[in-house]
């Protein structure tokens, strides 16, 4: 069975305003003090800082069960809640910041090399994603995978959106992270790669332009990790449920195990369009669940229950073999009953009158879940 892991960036926000907080390097140090694997140091706690000092990051360890992996995120968002509690913030599963803020990017040439080359979109860029990390063989079979899963990815993008809300504004849309997102020069849907050396050729000529400061900058929808033997999906919002990011998790470990599978099969790649794919990512992210999406088999706009219908259908096998296949229909049921966290945040509005508000018990169901 494979091995999958999560890594997941969290808001910070002030517990009396709800607005964002500079306050990343407090949170670290805190971390560090305990002994955390903060800024480098050695020790347990997986705690780093991001592109802005409003967000922080975790990875949880490789395992094979979800029960494992629900506990391992529970676990630090547990952590990194406490670190913020000593710097006198709180962590927050929010992939946009619902109320308006003028972030601060990090201090490190790194960053500071992202915001000459990037101008506005890096100041702007304080978005929070949830990254799926599932071990492959190789980097033949990676590749494989990558080509393979493509069409289904936009799914995954509709069933964890939880962003409809920019600088204190309903964007109408469902994972407005994702929009953003997409104003990196390398991110997105790609073309099929084939081999292996075509894909790390392909990597090593998007560096070669300059635009991009290293392979650290490739930030396809899926690509190889770069320290792990894994395949790595980007698609998702980080989501405001720990199940919900679970629920993500078992999937994309569905759709790499299908993949796989039909590459050894010899199953061709399907040869979608990279055009069509760039459309069916914008739908899942103006719709969420609440509207149409496009169909990965006939690209063409179906209902969400259908699209999230045919990725059941479509992963079905692998998730019997990995038994994870009740845990997925129950999960899949009551995303698509209750909501995924666009719903809830634009229903919590509604319920408690004002964004500041909003934040606050979102901060508060991060902890859940």
């Amino acid at each position: 069975m494979r091995s999958v892991g999560v890594e997941e960036e969290l808001l910070l926000v002030d517990p009396r305003t709800g607005r964002p907080a500079a306050s990343a390097g407090a949170v670290l140090a805190s971390a560090l003090r305990s002994g955390g694997r903060a800024a480098g140091a050695g020790g347990e706690i997986p705690l780093e800082k991001e592109l802005h000092k409003e967000q922080v990051e975790f990875a949880t360890r490789p395992v094979t069960r979800m029960d494992e992996l629900h506990q391992e995120i529970r676990r630090w968002r547990a952590e990194a809640a406490r670190h913020a509690e000593a710097a006198g913030v709180l962590v927050a599963a929010l992939a946009t910041c619902p109320l308006p803020v003028e972030p601060s990017l990090s201090v490190g040439e790194r960053y500071q090399w992202i915001a000459r080359q990037f101008g506005l979109p890096a100041q702007e860029q304080l978005t929070c994603g949830c990254h799926v990390h599932v071990m492959v063989d190789s980097d033949e079979e990676g590749v494989a995978v990558l080509d393979r899963i493509r069409p289904w990815l936009s799914v995954l993008t509709a069933l964890s959106a939880n962003s409809p809300f920019w600088q204190g504004e309903d964007t109408a849309y469902g994972s407005y992270r994702s929009r953003v997102w997409n104003r990196w020069p390398s991110a997105g849907p790609v073309d099929l790669f084939g081999t292996p050396e075509r894909y790390h050729e392909r990597v090593r000529a998007m560096v070669a332009t300059g635009a991009i400061r290293d392979e650290g900058m490739i930030y396809f929808d899926a690509r190889l990790a770069a320290s792990y033997p894994t395949v790595e999906v980007r698609v998702a919002d980080v989501c405001l449920d720990a199940s919900t990011a679970v629920l993500l998790a078992a999937l994309v470990r569905g759709l790499v195990d299908t993949a796989a599978r039909d590459w050894r099969a010899g199953e061709p790649a399907p040869a979608v369009d990279t055009s069509l794919l760039r459309l069916a990512a914008w739908r899942a992210a103006r719709s969420g669940l609440d509207g149409p999406l496009v169909h990965p088999a006939t690209l063409r706009e179906d209902s969400a229950e259908a699209v999230v219908r045919a990725l059941y259908g479509h992963v079905g096998e692998a998730l019997e073999d990995n038994g994870d296949a009740g845990f997925v229909k129950e999960g899949l049921a009551g995303l698509q009953a209750c909501g995924n966290g666009a719903r809830v945040q634009r229903e919590l509005l509604r319920t408690e009158g004002d964004l500041a508000s909003l934040v606050l018990r979102c901060a508060r169901r991060t902890l859940g879940g």
